[in-house]
């Protein structure tokens, strides 16, 4: 069932639904304690909780706590309250990426703003070893402050970042990215970008992210498919 308002999970009471995912259902709640609203995140309701999902659930939770950046959604705390499994989150205030493209494309200058923001808080989680492997525009919120990268649900840890130097190269490439037009994740290059330019990361890791961000960020200021532009970058990345 879901969390009625004014249920309790320790020193959390819930105030209202915030939304729900393939996985987690959200809800605005209150800190009795810090007298401060925050984001509680349970395993979606119509869901049965096996163990694969609850070690989905567990591992973002992992994720979350290793991981401090401002455009990072961040974990405040974790409980369980009988059976029931929860993280305490910063509560955002503002809308995703999904419903503001909804509404219209963003302009340029907006498109190079986000993508800065969301390259650099990529490249901080590679370098502790992280690759989100879920990007997309609806978990990306859009706040007054930033953009803010959320559910690490299916993150994973990334081998090629270990000990190897790839996270800088790929923190450089995302820069790189943003000042020269020919590099992978510009959006006029995305669909034409030459072999050589792709092989300077050594890392498959890195160029799959590379052709993740240039997919989310093209729809953000045209119109063509997020699917075909995911397609065309998945066979740019191999």
């Amino acid at each position: 069932m879901s969390l009625a308002i004014g249920t309790r999970l320790g020193p959390y009471e819930i105030a209202a639904a915030i939304g729900a995912g393939g996985m987690g259902e959200v809800y605005r709640a209150n800190d009795t304690r810090l007298d401060r609203y925050v984001a509680i995140k349970v395993i979606h309701s119509d869901l049965p909780c096996t163990p694969e999902l609850k070690n989905r659930f567990e591992r973002e939770a992992r994720v979350l706590s290793s991981l401090s950046h401002p455009h990072i959604c961040a974990l405040h705390d974790i409980g369980t309250n009988g059976h029931l499994e929860f993280l305490v989150m910063e509560l955002l205030d503002g809308e995703t990426l999904s419903a503001r493209l909804r509404k219209r494309p963003l302009p340029v200058s907006a498109v190079v703003r986000l993508g800065m923001e969301i390259a650099d808080a990529l490249a901080a989680a590679h370098r502790l070893g992280v690759m989100h492997r879920d990007l997309k525009p609806s978990n990306i919120m859009l706040t007054a402050n930033g953009a803010k990268l959320m559910d690490f649900g299916l993150a994973k840890p990334s081998i090629a970042s270990r000990g190897t130097g790839s996270a800088g190269r790929f923190a450089d490439l995302m820069t790189a990215t943003i000042q020269h037009p020919s590099t992978p994740l510009s959006t006029a290059g995305l669909l034409s970008v030459p072999s050589n330019t792709w092989h300077r990361s050594k890392s498959r890791e890195e160029k799959q992210m590379c052709a993740a961000i240039s997919s989310l960020l093209v729809p953000c200021c045209t119109k063509q498919s997020a699917d075909a532009l995911r397609f065309r970058a998945r066979l740019t990345s191999r």
